[in-house]
């Protein structure tokens, strides 16, 4: 059957920053992104539904009695075997939200022809920013089970030191890990194809390291914590989540965080994810356009796509940094920097269109990768979006 992978409208809005350069399905919650999930569950490869901006580098493929799954939502085994049972012009809904349907897209606003199943049982979905890191152990233990049933994983080299179940250290072909510990005792660790822990590092699960990721020397991991594919990371990093082509190369901390793909964190930058007064993390909301309480006492930073900080930069609980930023300069800046915005706690300015061109094709030339017309009309579309916050916040 077609599978299409939709974007509630709320949902996709209620996610910006992170959802401003991808579909809802594309975020990286576990060890894979939630497309990824679905493809391996359903052993297909689905297409999407999603905003016009992002549609040529996202495509749908339309067909009559697709499946249609909620973006948001996580493959478990119960909302997986509820699926397979769905027929034509049925839909599966929880809290009056449509978690899958049989049809047409005109069905995901006319349900009134469609007969409705409610599905009682908990869910695994994401539908705050924070719920990224919050939700990310319970996905990461859930993906390796799919990524190593009936799998054997490389042998680990003596000179590791395992903590708990070695069981749960799982290398893929090409991992390598050497004179480093790893803590199975919460979860389980996941080495992807040609990853790399080097000596020193100090790794408690549940963690996963993308495909051709290192963790650099000495590194120390809290779980959960999930580095995606292409990603160099250094320092501390507690229970955060980087999406991938990321880099955090050297000391900081980073935790309760979210980073999209293409940022780089500078030497010694850092994020406090701890109020002095121990309250509630409040932080920009794009759907509410204002802060909003998070109701997490610890909440750090969430970055989008293509964003940059220089050496040194402090980041304050609950900071909100949209596409394209780049941050830079002593003392803490505000806790919402928009999209394509230069500059930091002393003012900023925009950040030209051709200047970040300039930067990502150097970026992806490092990665044997080529900035394309698609990714930068996409971009583009972003830039223009998003004017009135540059205007009306900062500008």
């Amino acid at each position: 059957m077609n599978v299409i992978l939709f974007d509630p409208e709320q949902t996709w809005t209620n996610l910006l920053p992170l959802t401003y350069t991808r579909p809802v399905s594309e975020i990286r919650i576990g060890i894979l992104t939630i497309k990824e999930k679905w493809d391996k569950e359903l052993n297909t490869s689905c297409s999407y539904l999603t905003k016009s901006i992002l549609s040529k580098k996202f495509p749908l493929k339309e067909q009559a009695d697709s499946l249609f799954i909620n973006g948001s939502l996580c493959p478990t085994p119960a909302v997986i075997a509820e699926i397979k049972k769905l027929k034509p012009l049925q839909a599966l809904i929880k809290n009056n939200e449509i978690l899958a349907l049989v049809g047409e897209a005109k069905h995901l606003k006319a349900l009134l022809d469609l007969e409705k199943i409610e599905f009682k049982e908990a869910i695994l979905n994401v539908v705050n920013v924070w719920d990224v890191f919050q939700k990310n152990g319970e996905a990461l233990k859930l993906d390796f089970e799919l990524l190593t049933k009936n799998k054997k994983s490389q042998a680990l080299s003596n000179t590791v030191v395992v903590i708990g179940n070695k069981d749960l250290v799982f290398l893929e072909d090409g991992a390598k890990a050497e004179a480093c510990s790893f803590n199975t005792t919460a979860g389980p660790i996941y080495l992807a194809k040609d990853a790399e822990v080097m000596e020193g590092s100090a790794v408690r699960g549940p963690f996963a390291l993308g495909e051709h990721s290192a963790l650099k020397l000495c590194t120390k991991i809290y779980g959960p914590t999930t580095i995606g594919p292409h990603c160099k990371i250094g320092g501390e990093v507690n229970n955060s989540v980087i999406f991938g082509y990321t880099n955090k190369a050297h000391d900081g901390f980073l935790g309760n965080s979210v980073l999209g793909e293409w940022c780089n964190l500078g030497a010694d930058s850092n994020n406090s994810n701890l109020k002095n007064n121990y309250g509630n993390v409040k932080l920009f909301n794009y759907l509410q356009n204002k802060m909003v309480d998070s109701g997490l006492q610890f909440c750090g930073l969430i970055m989008g796509d293509h964003s940059k900080s220089g050496i040194n930069t402090m980041f304050n609980t609950g900071t909100v940094v949209g596409v394209g930023a780049n941050i830079y300069g002593g003392s803490f800046p505000v806790t919402h920097i928009p999209s394509f915005s230069w500059g930091g706690s002393g003012g900023f300015e925009t950040y030209r269109l051709d200047k970040l061109f300039e930067t990502a094709e150097k970026v992806f030339e490092r990665r044997g990768l080529k900035l394309t017309i698609i990714e930068k009309e996409m971009l583009s579309a972003v830039f223009e979006k998003t004017k009135e916050q540059r205007h009306n916040y900062l500008f």
